[in-house]
């Protein structure tokens, strides 16, 4: 079973930066896709950004150009720097990781709170 388990949340003020880690508990070797995903209260679960093994990114439209999805093979990590935040970017960010290997798989961390004061 791989773990995902994010941090770098928090509170910071409108216009501020934040940057997310999501560590993997062990290499994935098939080809895959991690996302950044966010809620908030009273909404569903929207997707942020994206990237393939490959290298490939996306984003959501609302965050086109502040936000930036990296990882780093190595550490096994996932990163989402976070610029230029507005009060609308606060929600509980969560990572994904999807993968095919026999079967689809789908895996979710826990999640991390970021605020945005205004």
């Amino acid at each position: 079973q791989v773990r995902l388990v994010e941090s770098g949340g928090g509170l910071v003020q409108a216009g501020g930066s934040l940057r997310l880690s999501c560590v993997l508990s062990q290499t994935i070797s098939v080809f895959n896709t991690m996302s950044w995903y966010r809620q908030s209260p009273g909404n569903q679960r929207e997707l942020v950004a994206t990237i393939t093994s490959g290298g490939s990114t996306n984003y959501a439209t609302a965050v086109k150009g502040r936000f930036t999805i990296s990882k780093d093979d190595a550490k096994k990590t996932l990163y989402l720097q976070m610029n230029s935040l507005k009060p609308e970017d606060t929600a509980v960010y969560y990572c994904n990781l999807r993968y095919r290997f026999v079967r689809d798989y789908d895996h979710w961390g826990q999640g991390t709170q970021v605020t945005v004061s205004s």
